[in-house]
């Protein structure tokens, strides 16, 4: 098929699609604004509802329940098409934000960010599905670029309008007011989507997944076979995932315990995470084996790097150089602006920009931006270089976040989408956790030490991590691929037969 041909299609796609794109954006939107808003919010809840003990489960507990949700998510819309797990997961995030918003106690907002947490996790992974099956493959970066734009927008606007919000009226409007604008907004995509069904099962002649493994699930001969599978496989995904959740929950208390009680309550969150989150990945993610498992291993990593620094630049900030709080926040402000802006480009680069190359650059940014952060705070750097490395590592992400998606549903195969959406989501909830955990149980055994010591080493182990996942993202790119880079790409449906083999070597 002509290049022009295919470019006249997709834009009409494009603008066919508009309405949709942007329902998507302004669930994302609204979904990101809560999280950051309820960080904002949460000393003068914890404080009206006498709920310090609790602080930390309420922020622990959406992490968790999200990796159920998404798990739960990505195998009922491969099953049975996106339109009813939409339902569900707008319904249930907007019921936790109603109990949220209308708790008497902690312990009853604690339910409802669980309960929020769910719905949120599987709208995320409802939205790659939606985008797998009604967008052309060339449009994918841009789509996902305004996902990523509708991420990081709010990191500027969500802590002072929530402030204003808790000043002026009430803290509880903070949940409402989000809960009364998604069900009309929700109503936009499932109008599209209401007649999207399952796929179409895999041609028989075609080399298939293994249907064997839970983790290379995709199809099978008939759609009464794969439908069988899709059931039993998703029981076992949502088990593991609820163990995951667990884990999760446990890491992101452990830091609260404080003495012996911290580091047992990591060990087992750690290894436990592991454990449960292995069947959830594409096989031989652990090893980052090369194709869709090296993806999926390479954002866990990069999630890890980049959020186990970035809860430590403001505090070392405020700590170690008397920046005000509000200042320290510019930080976090620089990599918003510059994620999105690289967001924008790489989607605007469209094919002209490979994937792998795009995740090679973005995540050697990222590393480079740690690693001169924590060099930086050992040696006292002026707040400039700080902030600037900082900008640095949001432009990384911005590149890399995208194309890191965009490549998973490439290589997924027809009926799998659901399933490698939901664990590249899981691989960054749990990466991310993972590093939140391991760096506060550091943090908390060097702070002793004083100075920069606490802050630099916290930085440097996130450094190592973001170097992992540079090192990984030289094997996001399958064989066949390489052996073949002139020969002119097969359309996503054709080519993910192949990609999800040479993802089990």
């Amino acid at each position: 098929m002509p290049d022009a041909l295919v470019t006249d299609e997709s834009r009409a796609a494009w603008r066919r699609l508009r309405p949709t794109t942007w329902a998507m954006c302004a669930l994302v939107f609204l979904a990101a604004f809560e999280s950051l808003a309820v960080t904002t919010i949460m000393p003068a809840v914890s404080l009206e509802l006498h709920g310090a003990a609790l602080y930390a489960v309420a922020f622990a507990a959406p992490l968790a329940s999200g990796v159920v949700g998404m798990v739960a998510a990505g195998a009922w819309a491969d099953r049975a098409g996106p339109a009813r797990p939409l339902v569900a997961a707008a319904s249930a995030f907007v019921a936790g934000l109603v109990v949220a918003g209308t708790a008497p106690t902690m312990a009853v907002l604690a339910g409802g960010r669980l309960l929020q947490g769910l719905g949120g996790g599987a709208l995320t992974v409802v939205a790659y599905v939606v985008v797998a099956r009604l967008y052309p493959g060339d449009l994918h970066p841009r789509v996902f670029a305004g996902f990523s734009a509708a991420w990081v927008v709010p990191s500027l606007v969500g802590p002072p309008v929530a402030g204003l919000v808790a000043e002026q009226a009430d803290w509880r409007w903070v949940f409402l007011g989000v809960a009364l604008l998604v069900p009309p907004i929700a109503l936009v995509v499932l109008a599209r989507v209401r007649g999207v069904g399952a796929p179409d099962p895999v041609a028989p002649e075609a080399p298939e997944p293994d249907r064997a493994s839970p983790r290379t699930t995709s199809g099978a001969s008939s759609g009464e076979t794969a439908g069988a599978a899709g059931v039993a496989t998703g029981g076992r995904r949502v088990a593991w995932a609820t163990l995951a959740a667990l884990a999760v929950l446990v890491l992101g208390i452990s830091p609260e315990l404080g003495g012996a009680a911290t580091g047992t309550l990591a060990v087992v969150g750690v290894v436990g995470a592991l454990a449960a989150a292995r069947p959830l990945l594409p096989r031989g993610t652990l090893r980052a084996v090369r194709g869709l498992p090296a993806v999926v291993a390479d954002r866990g990593l990069l999630a890890a790097g980049f959020f186990g620094a970035e809860v430590y630049l403001p505090y070392l900030l405020t700590r170690r150089y008397d920046v005000p709080p509000t200042f320290a926040g510019i930080s976090l402000t620089a990599a918003a602006i510059t994620w999105a802006t690289a967001s924008w480009v790489q989607g605007r680069l469209g094919s002209r920009l490979p994937h792998a190359r795009a995740i090679r650059i973005g995540t050697a940014a990222v590393t480079v931006a740690i690693a001169s952060a924590a060099v930086g705070a050992a040696l006292r750097a002026p707040v400039g270089v700080l902030v600037s490395a900082w900008a640095l590592a949001g432009a990384g992400m911005g590149l890399t976040y995208a194309r890191q998606t965009v490549l998973v549903l490439r290589l997924s195969p027809p009926g799998a989408e659901g399933t490698n959406s939901s664990a590249i989501s899981v691989a960054d909830s749990i990466g991310a956790s993972l590093a939140l955990s391991v760096t506060g149980v550091l943090f908390t055994s060097v702070a002793h030490r004083g100075g920069p010591v606490p802050y630099a080493t916290c930085l440097a182990l996130a450094a190592v991590m973001a170097l992992g996942s540079a090192l990984v993202a030289l094997r996001v790119q399958p064989h066949a691929e390489r052996r073949r880079p002139g020969r002119a790409q097969a359309p996503p449906s054709a080519q993910a037969p192949r990609d999800a083999s040479a993802a089990r070597t």
